[in-house]
């Protein structure tokens, strides 16, 4: 499955109610929903590579995921050990990295949701992985777009953070209309459109 969302914004993503402070979520009190994790997986985190465009469509993936997954094969043994938890919430993913005993280390990379262009559970190389292509904003405001992945134990596991991104897509979507942050031309109609899954 793969979601595409070509965000229209009035105003910097960056402005979500949101934000992650001092080891604690801080979020207006009008977005309650904000607290709660819809989707909490242990993965491995395979990387990430820059990709271009910015019209990404089904397979837009599969050659950044191939270069990530060939530079993770040279360096493991038969199975790769878990090195991190990925968890979807309605306005950011976080993903904690874990140490050698599989515990949380104080690492964490936080992903606007607004900022995600892209994601899919569907790769050739593996039904295991899932992928996202990220805006990464530079600090002389410049962006680049990179394409994350990671691997789950299963098909199914990949196939729950899609939907759980999805979820998060919704809830992101209505949140930044409500505030006037994407613009009035962006019909409820193309973004139920863009929310088409792709199950296999």
């Amino acid at each position: 499955m793969s979601q595409n969302f070509p965000w229209k914004l009035s105003s910097p993503p960056e402005s979500l109610p949101c934000q992650y402070l001092d080891g604690m979520v801080h979020c207006s009190p009008i977005f309650p929903c904000c607290l709660g994790s819809l989707l909490t997986v242990q993965v491995t985190y395979l990387g990430k590579v820059p990709t271009t465009g910015m019209q990404f469509l089904s397979g837009c993936t599969e050659k950044p995921v191939i270069e990530l997954w060939k530079k993770h094969t040279l360096a493991r043994e038969d199975v790769f050990p878990a090195n991190a938890l990925l968890e979807i919430r309605p306005f950011q993913v976080w993903l904690h990295h874990l140490d050698h005993k599989g515990e949380a280390t104080v690492h964490m990379d936080t992903f606007q949701v607004a900022r995600i262009a892209y994601c899919t559970a569907d790769h050739n190389v593996s039904p295991n992985i899932f992928a996202w292509v990220y805006r990464e904003i530079n600090d002389d405001l410049s962006y680049q777009m990179d394409c994350h992945a990671v691997e789950c134990e299963s098909k199914l596991e990949a196939k729950k953070l899609a939907h759980a991104m999805m979820e998060a897509f919704k809830k992101t979507f209505h949140s930044m209309k409500s505030d006037g942050r994407i613009h009035r031309n962006s019909s409820s109609e193309e973004v139920s459109q863009e929310l088409e899954s792709d199950d296999g």
